[in-house]
């Protein structure tokens, strides 16, 4: 109901005022029939004249009250979140406003929960909500009346303090959060785990700001946050709008560079270990603009990522590399997946209409994901490898040994194959503890009947130690350095020759 007032421009006190003029109308309108009116005697008119007056005094004054109350009721219900029971949105720019316009400093913090989709989508938002409310709790009792605490909407909530210390007070506070969310949330007989990401912006003597501006600002150290890792807090500073305005001008360009086909596709085979054939290649993603400036993967993927771009580029690299690879024989394709594309449902299938449309043989296909993809979303993801190894392609782990996957994870997603990632290689050369892990990773992976691939091999020596650890393959530039789909097919007749060289700049993988 305010909402609606406020939205059709009437003052909300209307609600007490139009009820009081309409009895006074009624009122007004029978005195005056009744003095106009000669048939009651003078003294009777007067009479019922001075009891209507009472009457009328009465029942404004109870409209009155009533009126108030309950004006002051909605007034309240459209500062709250029904949810949580915390001032929402509305109320924050309210009363932050009033302080700034005091004079006085603030400093607010916004807080963004990490996970909280994949807990409305694993247990239903009827747990979400119990989620919702017990991060409120823990907001409370945290802040312990030093801050104010603000749901604005989602998972989103904020924190605001004023004061001339508020922001060294509000940064001690939100890092206390950040210690409460490291226990899992209890909910019925769950244990959830949620973390947070967290941005922090104040005014000062010198920068003044509104409440939009000050929100906007504490939302943008909020994502600075939430790529620099998550769980942890960030300052506000003006090189973040300028490092903002070059991500969306990357974004722009990216999208530029998939329309005028800027994106290359290079390929690196992967070897036997004991024959030295090629058995593999993987397809590895490089952008080459059009001032012949080479980006890296490394750089360009986490802004796909983030804006969603990363499928169609996915797609575009699946459908060029099942194209480039029919020619070669009955050597396999690796393919890297992100984390964005496996949470996308429609993957799948848009996998299977690739495989149709090429006539790539899918047993041929192999596609790799790194444990992040997994961990992220086990429910969707579990469901779309499903999906894909009905079609006959295998799943590959990759990366394996910079993480933290166990037997049972190995075990539940089931791969066909496990790479050990090259930092995992280079430290077994010199360090036992690196290599008895090696050791372990592969006996590891032959009970569970997964093949394994040595990444990063550049030297003789770390090819001789994971040939004689028991790798199925071996990858890296001992080898082969990434090339263009015409020169693959002249590697696969004859075995190898290692050469030792160094490790290229753009070495890294595409999601």
């Amino acid at each position: 109901m305010l909402n609606f007032l406020k939205k059709s421009g009437l003052n909300p006190k209307a609600l007490v005022i139009a009820p009081l003029l309409v009895l006074t109308s009624i009122f007004v309108l029978l005195a005056g029939l009744l003095l106009i009116s000669g048939n009651v005697p003078t003294v009777a008119a007067a009479a019922l004249l001075a009891g209507g007056v009472a009457i009328y005094a009465v029942a404004a004054a109870m409209l009155f009250r009533m009126g108030i109350s309950n004006l002051a009721r909605l007034e309240s219900l459209g500062r709250t979140d029904s949810l949580s029971l915390l001032p929402n949105r509305r109320a924050l720019h309210h009363d932050t406003q009033a302080v700034l316009d005091s004079g006085e400093e603030v400093a607010v913090a916004l807080i963004d929960l990490d996970g909280f989709k994949l807990v409305n989508d694993l247990y239903g938002h009827q747990v979400g909500d119990s989620v919702i409310r017990q991060v409120a709790s823990i907001l409370r009792e945290v802040c312990d009346g030093n801050a104010s605490t603000y749901r604005l909407g989602g998972d989103e909530f904020a924190l605001t303090m004023a004061g001339t210390l508020s922001g060294t007070i509000l940064e001690g506070i939100c890092r206390g959060v950040l210690e409460r969310l490291v226990h899992p949330i209890a909910i019925e007989d769950r244990r959830i785990g949620i973390g947070a990401s967290i941005g922090l912006a104040r005014t000062s003597k010198t920068h003044q700001y509104d409440s939009s501006e000050l929100l906007r600002q504490a939302d943008v150290a909020m994502y600075v946050s939430k790529r620099g890792g998550k769980m942890r807090c960030s300052w506000f500073r003006e090189e973040f709008d300028r490092n903002l305005e070059a991500l969306r001008d990357m974004d722009d360009e990216l999208r530029s560079a998939l329309l005028n086909e800027e994106f290359r596709v290079l390929y690196q085979p992967l070897v036997d270990a004991k024959s030295r054939r090629v058995v593999s290649v993987e397809a590895l993603l490089r952008w080459v603009r059009p001032d012949g400036k080479l980006i890296g993967p490394d750089v360009f993927i986490p802004i796909a990522e983030e804006s969603g771009l990363i499928n169609s580029i996915g797609l575009w690299v699946l459908r060029v590399a099942c194209g480039d690879a029919l020619a070669w024989g009955n050597i396999k394709l690796s393919v890297n997946i992100s984390a964005a594309q496996l949470r996308n449902p429609e993957f799948p299938i848009q996998l299977g209409n690739i495989i149709e449309e090429t006539g790539f043989p899918a047993e041929r296909l192999e596609l790799e994901i790194t444990e992040t993809c997994l961990v992220l979303d086990p429910v969707v993801a579990e469901r779309s490898l499903d999906i894909i190894r009905g079609f006959g392609v295998s799943v590959a782990l990759d990366d394996f040994g910079t993480g933290y996957a166990s037997i049972g994870f190995l075990r539940q997603f089931r791969f066909q194959k496990l790479k050990l990632d090259r930092s995992l290689v280079v430290d077994s050369a010199g360090d036992e503890s690196s290599r008895a892990m090696m050791l372990s990773s592969i006996s590891m992976a032959r009970a569970l009947k997964m093949d394994v691939t040595a990444e990063g091999v550049e030297t003789q020596a770390q090819a001789d130690l994971v040939r004689s650890a028991g790798c199925d393959q071996i990858q890296g530039w001992l080898y082969f350095r990434p090339m263009p789909p015409e020169e693959i097919e002249q590697h696969l007749l004859l075995p190898a020759s290692p050469f030792e060289c160094e490790r290229d700049t753009y070495g890294k993988k595409i999601a």
